[in-house]
């Protein structure tokens, strides 16, 4: 089971970079790493969240990567584990640790009145994974 959503946010820069520590604080990443580059214009985040579900017995592990550039803000979220087919596939559906990120996210663009952007995935990215 694999499931990868993207996002974009406009607004200020100020408020964009914290985006990032406040995801952190609110959820404890298993492993996180930070690059910042030398003219300070692009800040990358990339944490990793685990989480056990019981239900099914298996780990559901989510890749967030937060990319912070001047006005724009380029979240990536790839969820992958968990287990597929009849038994328990159903019960992880609408909770867990993607959910609650995304809505952490939206939470924090209505909140700051930022611009809030889903990017489809193009049909060409769609061939290239198969």
């Amino acid at each position: 089971m694999s499931t990868f959503t993207r996002y974009i946010l406009y607004g200020p820069d100020s408020t964009l970079r914290r985006l990032a520590p406040k995801l952190q604080n609110e959820f404890t990443p298993t492993h996180h790493y930070q690059y910042e580059s030398s003219e300070k214009k692009v800040q990358i985040d990339v944490m990793i969240f685990e989480e056990y579900e019981k239900q099914i017995n298996a780990t559901v592990t989510l890749a967030c990567i937060i990319e912070s550039s001047g006005e724009r803000t380029l979240i990536e979220l790839k969820k992958s584990g968990g287990r597929m087919g009849f038994r328990g596939s159903s019960l992880s559906e609408d909770h867990g640790i993607e959910t609650d990120v995304t809505d952490f996210v939206m939470d924090y663009s209505k909140r700051f009145g930022l611009s809030l952007q889903e990017v489809l995935p193009d049909e060409s990215d769609e061939e290239e994974e198969s």
